[in-house]
């Protein structure tokens, strides 16, 4: 089908053959949240995707967007680089980063600097209802992420699972890359995310498979 509507308007062509299948789904979706408040931005909801399909090596999965408008841009755990204080995931996120790779902690939680590297920002839920989280779980969001996560399984593209909802989608890929903990967010960082050194271990991986290693350090 040709994409219609704002969420696939700037999909990278690479992506939109990719998920052919499941583009009416994107449709149907769009089409009944019209009227309705959510996050982020209808023109970011698939943000994530304008990058290459070819260029991804690892992808980040989240659960969903940030419930505040101004915080939500379309990339997992990102924040336009205006916002600030940093929401206090983000801040966590940043906390491990320093202590397991040693980088400067950022001033700006705008991580688009990470997809331009082949980083995918990934929620599981791609919208929410302004104000509350997960409240679109079984809105249909599921059957997309779980398509996009098997077109990058069999990429052997490297995931990262912060949360129960992240973990979800281990199945689409190949257990010795899996890189996983506990949600970043202030209630369950301390289970778990803090020590997990998920950035040194994505390099490693990326090292086994002669690929470039990422640069972490958002300057």
């Amino acid at each position: 089908m040709t994409p219609t509507g704002v969420f696939m308007q700037d999909v990278h062509p690479e992506w939109l053959a990719a998920l052919k299948d499941i583009l009416p789904k994107i449709e149907e979706i769009e089409n009944s949240l019209r009227g309705t408040p959510f996050n982020p931005a209808p023109e970011n909801v698939l943000r994530a995707l304008r990058y290459p399909l070819n260029q991804t090596r690892v992808v980040i999965f989240g659960q969903d967007p940030y419930p505040n408008r101004e915080h939500a841009m379309g990339l997992a755990f990102s924040v336009p680089a205006s916002i600030f204080p940093l929401p206090g995931t983000l801040q966590n996120i940043f906390r491990e980063l320093h202590e397991d790779v040693g980088v400067r902690i950022p001033a700006s939680g705008d991580l688009s600097p990470w997809t331009a590297q082949g980083v995918l920002l990934l929620n599981r839920i791609l919208t929410t209802h302004t104000g509350t989280s997960a409240s679109h779980a079984n809105l249909g969001w599921e059957d997309v992420t779980n398509k996009i996560a098997d077109v990058l399984g069999k990429r052997k593209v490297i995931p990262i699972f912060w949360g129960n909802y992240a973990k979800q989608l281990q199945k689409y890929f190949p257990p010795d890359l899996w890189i996983e903990s506990v949600h970043p967010s202030p209630l369950s960082a301390h289970r778990g995310f803090f020590g997990s050194k998920p950035f040194s271990k994505t390099n490693q991986l990326l090292t086994e498979q002669s690929r470039q290693a990422i640069d972490w350090s958002l300057t």
